[in-house]
């Protein structure tokens, strides 16, 4: 560059950070946060690619490392992992107001879907053609767990140590019924302690080419996160009473189905790490052969119901706090009570993640965090291979026995009891996802009007 062209660049004005960065406005990505609300079909793994191509791949507002860091630390929180993703993103890119526009309008499409869908459930469910439809859905279901748990695989285990790591998880879980939260924090210390075992990328570009905008913004302008983050501590904390306050009031004012409802809830969003794949086997425990809201077989429902919705997997929470509402008072209790479900379930994870993103946001440097929270993502394979195979045995057998061993407990199915239908629908689901590639809508659709026709023609 010769002295001229140096003198003007010198005295040309340098525009503000985020101008510079070229940010989308908080409409344009108001507008990009309601489409992936509408589009988030598939669970966790395929919502988490869906945000991956839109904010990653097509638009480079944040960069491949960004967002797995981002991704590891809403994987270590109680809750859905996409839907706080999402919250992390939007707070990054335009603060709170960012964050809950991206939470909520994750939620909302599926939560209308999910209600709708609960009225129909208990209103014809009973009826033949619609409990064939969701026999097949029911199928279904088993295949896109075992998709998600090879999708998860692929992203999440790049190293000896992290197969390791994912096998002792399925293990614990399904061999020895350790909790989930025992198994996530051992799996948290043992990458914290062993930085060099699992794999990190580093900041900069998305895919190749030129840096993201927001790490161009973060590199303009350091302070950033800084002033972004007392704003969210304020909206956690907010969160935090908004989340807690309705579930004294119930609890307080006597009991009864809502208090239940509140109070059950309340622990699943403290306790339960990993997701919606991880809460089912709380939630299959207490509120069936606890509380007796519903059945297994509507707890399978209640999934396959919410694998066909936009939105969290973890919305098949509002079809059990549906049916407990619906059991105690009829339709008009069980959508209140699917509503109470829906609120004390996501409050929470905006406090998580408006409390604790900023600190995550300055120790993106740190090796020791950077792997402890890769090794939990490793261990969340373990635990969706445990789902798998808990799905793969209450689907296909219609007996399945706890046989204990010393320390250990496995679930064994009787194999008298396989039902033939069902595995054939499971490999007709298997062969339009796998082989066919006709994606989630088209393999749900193909499986149900199977199963419908199947269950018909035999009576």
């Amino acid at each position: 560059m010769n002295d001229a062209a140096m003198d003007r660049a010198r005295r040309a004005p340098v525009p503000a950070p985020g101008k510079q960065a070229g940010l989308p406005s908080f409409a344009e990505a108001f507008r990009v946060w309601l489409k992936i609300g509408l589009l988030s079909f598939g669970g966790p793994a395929g919502q988490i690619a869906l945000l991956h191509r839109e904010v990653v791949d097509e638009r480079r507002w944040v960069s491949d490392a960004r967002f797995l860091h981002a991704l590891n630390f809403c994987t270590l929180l109680p809750g859905p992992e996409a839907q706080q993703l999402a919250t992390y993103l939007g707070w990054l890119l335009h603060g709170v107001r960012g964050g809950v526009a991206a939470g909520v309008l994750f939620i909302l499409p599926g939560m209308a879907v999910m209600l709708g869908l609960s009225i129909l459930y208990v209103t014809l469910g009973e009826v033949p053609a619609v409990a064939a439809l969701f026999f097949g859905l029911k199928c279904a279901v088993l295949v896109l767990v075992v998709e998600a748990l090879l999708r998860v695989a692929r992203r999440a285990l790049r190293t000896r140590t992290a197969w390791a790591l994912a096998a002792a998880a399925f293990v614990a879980l399904y061999v020895f019924a350790l909790p989930f939260p025992v198994v996530v924090l051992a799996a948290a210390l043992i990458g914290y302690s062993a930085p060099g075992a699992f794999r990190a990328g580093s900041h900069g570009t998305a895919k190749d080419g030129p840096p993201a905008l927001l790490d161009a913004v973060l590199a303009a302008d350091p302070g950033r996160p800084g002033r972004l983050a007392a704003s969210a501590w304020r909206a956690g904390w907010l969160a935090v009473a908004l989340w807690l306050l309705p579930v004294a009031a119930l609890v307080l004012a006597g009991g009864g189905v809502f208090a239940d409802v509140a109070w059950f809830f309340s622990k699943m969003a403290v306790v339960t790490v990993g997701g919606a794949y991880a809460v089912l086997a709380y939630v299959a425990q207490a509120a069936v052969q606890g509380y007796g809201w519903l059945t297994a077989d509507q707890m399978l429902v209640g999934l396959g119901l919410a694998e066909t919705t936009p939105g969290p997997l973890i919305l098949v929470l509002q079809f059990v706090g549906f049916l407990a509402g619906y059991g105690q008072g009829g339709l008009a209790w069980g959508v209140l009570a699917s509503v109470l479900t829906v609120w004390i379930t996501f409050a929470p994870c905006f406090a998580f993640i408006f409390l604790g993103a900023p600190y995550v946001e300055r120790l993106h440097s740190n090796r020791e965090l950077t792997s402890a929270l890769a090794a939990v993502t490793a261990a969340v394979v373990g635990v969706i291979a445990n789902l798998a195979l808990w799905f793969g045995l209450r689907v296909l057998f219609a007996d399945v026995r706890r046989v204990e061993v010393g320390p250990a407990a496995l679930d064994m199915p009787v194999l008298a009891s396989l039902d033939p239908l069902a595995l054939a629908l499971a490999a007709l689901a298997a062969a339009c996802l796998f082989r066919l590639k006709l994606g989630l809508l088209k393999t749900l659709g193909i499986t149900a009007a199977t199963g419908l026709v199947t269950k018909l023609a035999l009576g």
